[in-house]
Formats: structure tokens, sequence, C-alpha cells
């Protein structure tokens, strides 16, 4: 018996540090129908951070806090102290941000060694200074919502963790559904909790986590009963992954994708982090090679290069080998 699966749901572009950054926003919204993508998230300590510090991360705030195809933008905040994140929150919806999400779920040692992301998990009421200081300052027709994990090292606090956040008066929860200590290990993702958190809270929640594909996704929404759900790695591993969930299109073809990295190239060279390319294009091929196969001698070639020449060159190699054997391909066909 085939299994019934609910209407597509929502799906949001997720933050990912270094990675999901604004000119990778504006490439995956022109091909996909986002509801709506979140930053990377701005590092707040004790003070109310200059303009510029906002517009670096999200420079969509120049353009009504949306993508060149119209996506709204959320600025996320991650930070420990209330009244600067507070400050720092009013600041973003005053320069166009799209509501404001907090960060209690990033894994990085460097950030929970300064008490910041998923560190704060282990302290649910001091997660609830935060977000109520946050949602005390933001006005009521702004979203405020909160990314969260299950727990830091185990599993007994989350019902705790997901309540703080209500009770302070977040919008929306965001849950990924693992712990701190789980990282992003596979085989240990946790919807059936994520579906707990959401039958026990009145505000929207959304499911994160271990979304690959369609089939995934409506998985995780028949489990959760998440009618949104936010990809962030997938989105990475297969570049249309948002129309593919929500219109169910066919995954982008290699040859489409050889396509966009050219023009992330593009992209990438004009623009004012043209010296990094080397290492973002060499980031993105590890995620790609995760679902395309033919990815893998790609990046062979351009793993030891470290000039932006040398990649386009090796990058315009691959698109003319596949047009060859696309050609050769249709030619036996007939």
């Amino acid at each position: 018996m085939s299994q019934t699966y609910p209407s597509a749901p929502r799906v949001v572009l997720g933050p990912m540090e270094g990675v999901l950054d604004p000119l990778m926003r504006n490439l995956l919204t022109e091909i996909n129908h986002y509801s709506l993508c979140v930053t990377e998230f701005v590092r707040v300590v004790d003070q109310r951070l200059p303009e510029k510090v906002f517009y670096r991360l999200c420079p969509e705030l120049h353009q009504g806090g949306v993508t060149a195809a119209g996506t709204p933008v959320r600025v996320q905040l991650l930070g420990q102290d209330p009244v600067a994140m507070a400050r720092n929150a009013v600041r973003a919806i005053e320069l166009g941000s799209h509501g404001i999400d907090i960060n209690f779920g990033c894994p990085s040692k460097t950030v929970n060694g300064n008490r910041g992301g998923a560190a704060l998990l282990k302290t649910p009421e001091h997660m609830f200074d935060v977000v109520k200081a946050v949602r005390d300052a933001v006005d009521s027709a702004h979203v405020v919502s909160a990314k969260i994990r299950l727990g830091y090292n185990d599993l007994d606090d989350y019902p705790e963790i997901a309540d703080a956040v209500y009770q302070a008066g977040a919008s929306e929860l965001v849950v990924h559904g693992r712990t701190k200590r789980d990282g992003y290990k596979a085989g240990t993702i946790r919807w059936d909790l994520i579906a707990e958190i959401n039958q026990q809270l009145p505000i929207p929640v959304t499911a994160n986590g271990d979304i690959w594909h369609r089939e995934d996704a409506l998985r995780c929404q028949a489990i959760t009963g998440c009618d949104t759900l936010m990809v962030c790695r997938g989105a990475l591993n297969m570049p249309n992954l948002g129309a593919h969930i929500r219109d169910n299109v066919a995954p982008m073809a290699w040859t489409d994708v050889l396509t966009l990295l050219v023009r992330y190239t593009e992209l990438e060279l004009q623009g004012d982090k043209g010296q990094y390319f080397p290492n973002r294009i060499k980031q993105w091929f590890k995620y790609l090679r995760q679902y395309y196969p033919q990815a893998d001698a790609c990046f062979k070639a351009i793993r030891v290069l470290n000039r932006a020449d040398e990649i386009v060159r090796e990058l315009d190699n691959a698109r003319l080998a596949d047009a060859t054997q696309q050609i050769r391909e249709t030619e036996c066909q007939h």
C-alpha cells in the first residue's frame, strides 16, 4: 500500500554560517519558491551594533528586506545578553528585516564556548529572558522566532526548552530534531519529538533536519504535523530542492547544475568576496557530491587549484565534456 502524504509544505531556506550567504540566497531564490530566508547569525555581545554590520550580512535590507527574486529575509541574532539582543532586534527591524530569529541551535564549539547558540539550551530560564526581552522590544506586528535543538547533551529537557520559548512570547519556533551533542550525525534525527512539541504548543512550529528530497520532506511533514519545513544542507546538495519539494519538479540535472555553478562563479568574482571564491566553490562541491556522482571528478580536478581562472577553466571543461556526452547519448538513441 502506498504512503499517503499531506499537501506540499511551505519551505524556508535556513541559515548556514559561512555558506548560505547573501550571494547564495540570491542564487537559490532565483530557482526556488522559498517562503522565507534566514540569514547567517549576527553576533551580539553587549552593545548595539552599527548599521554596517547588518548591511554586510544582510544586504537585502537595502532593497526592502527581500532577495532580488522577492523572497523575504529575516535577520538572525545570536547572543546571551537580553538587553543587547533586544536593542539589536529593534535595529534590524528598523532597517527592514522581516521579523527576528534568535539562534539557540548553533553547535559550534567556538560559539558555545562563548555561551552562545546551543549552549543556552542548558539554561531554559536564560532562553526565556532573551526571547522575552526581544519580544517586548519588537512591535507585535513583527515575527519573533527562535531556532532550537532538542537539548544540549540529551533529550530530557526538550519540553522545557520549547515551553520557555513559547512562554516568553515567541511567535514561531524552529526545531532541529537533534541535540547539540548529536551535531549532524546520521541516524540521530527525531522528527517524532518535533511532533510532540508541535502538538503541545499553540504557535507555528517549523521542522528542520535531514530533509534531502521531496520524499523526506513529505515524510517529515506527515510525522511532525508541521506545515513549514526548513532546509539547509539539502539546499546545497540539490540546488532546486525547494522547487522539488513544493512543486514536485525533478531534481536539477547535472548539466543545469554546471550552468548554475558558472553563474555562481560570475557573481562571486564580481562581488567583494571574489578573493574567497576558490574556497567557496570547493565548499559547495563537497555538498554537491552527496547527490551528484558526476561532481566527484570535477571536485578532484579543482580541489588542488587556488586561482579563480584555473577553476573557471575546469568548470568550462566539465560543461564541454557533459555536453559532448549528451550528444553521444542522443546519437546512440537514434
